[in-house]
């Protein structure tokens, strides 16, 4: 038996069959993959991503820290709420992980991969030395993922007009703290949508009453699908500790400029700015290249891979 979220009883009442992912038990789907995904791409569904790892990260040298082990770079997050995607990266470049930071009142919010976990805090935990940096594991927060082209308005009816008209201002890959709720425009699906990271406690209450507006409970299966379609990689199949963010066609989350103190210091591939942006390396045969499968005004065609960020 895996480990299991605040939600496991509930997807099991709502019909869920169930899959090991990452040594956790998660729902695969609700009875089709294929009408959650439709139904994402043309309305909304919700996603329970409770297995992935909240850090929370302070200290006076979060900042360097941070703009050591990660290709992007944080000091980007100019204002509390934005985020970004990075590679977590070891000594040759290869990537640990891949992760979204988000800019706090008090210095960083990571979300890691649950697959990932041990080896992600081990690494942190050894490049602490010489750094005034604290980082804590945050299992009291679930993690729910609306996404479709209707989910912010459907969530936002059910919630308090405070946080309603937070919703509605949310940029793209901005967060916002409202009481103990941390809600982000972001998402892992190609669509518009909000991830929202709050207190276990409501976890149940408030799936139901997603559930319950017409929003469908949806699984891994359909999320998968929808991030291939998007041209988005997943880690441990796409990109892995042996392959650099310019192999798995990721050039785009390097923050080249300005220099900075880093753990590994990327080579700059040939064919310049362009090449960079693709993820490309000059050498034949050393791309892992994702290509995207939307059909023309799909995901794709959103401005989800517009700005710093791309994602």
């Amino acid at each position: 038996m895996g480990q299991r979220t605040l939600l496991y009883d509930l997807h099991l009442a709502l019909g869920a069959k169930t899959v090991d992912f990452g040594g956790w038990d998660m729902p695969l789907h609700y009875g089709s993959q294929v009408e959650e995904h439709h139904q994402v791409r043309s309305d909304c569904g919700v996603f329970d991503v409770s297995h992935m790892t909240v850090i929370d990260v302070d200290g006076s040298d979060a900042t360097a820290w941070l703009q050591r082990l990660l290709a992007n770079d944080v000091a980007r997050l100019d204002d509390t709420g934005k985020a970004l995607y990075s590679p977590l990266l070891h000594e040759q470049g290869g990537v640990i992980d891949d992760l979204i930071v988000y800019r706090t009142e008090s210095g960083y919010r990571l979300v890691t991969n649950a697959a990932t976990r041990a080896k992600v805090l081990d690494w942190l935990q050894q490049q602490r030395a010489g750094f005034a940096v604290d980082f804590q594991v945050r299992p009291d927060l679930a993690i729910l993922a609306i996404q479709g082209p209707h989910a912010r308005e459907k969530v936002a009816a059910l919630l308090s007009p405070a946080r309603a008209a937070l919703i509605r201002e949310l940029r793209p890959f901005e967060g916002v703290s409202e009481g103990d709720w941390f809600i982000a425009r972001t998402g892992y699906t190609g669509e518009d949508g909000l991830e929202i990271i709050f207190p276990g406690e409501q976890a149940v209450a408030f799936f139901n009453d997603l559930v319950g507006a017409g929003i469908a409970p949806s699984g891994l299966g359909a999320r998968d699908t929808l991030r291939l379609e998007a041209g988005m990689n997943l880690y441990g199949q796409d990109i892995d500790e042996t392959h650099t963010p310019l192999t798995s066609n990721l050039g785009w989350s390097i923050a080249w400029e300005p220099a900075r103190a880093r753990l590994h210091r990327p080579q700059r591939p040939a064919g310049g700015n362009r090449a960079r942006r693709a993820g490309k390396t000059g050498r034949p045969g050393a791309g892992r290249a994702r290509r995207a499968a939307c059909p023309p005004g799909g995901a794709r065609s959103r401005d989800w891979r517009r700005g710093d960020h791309q994602w």
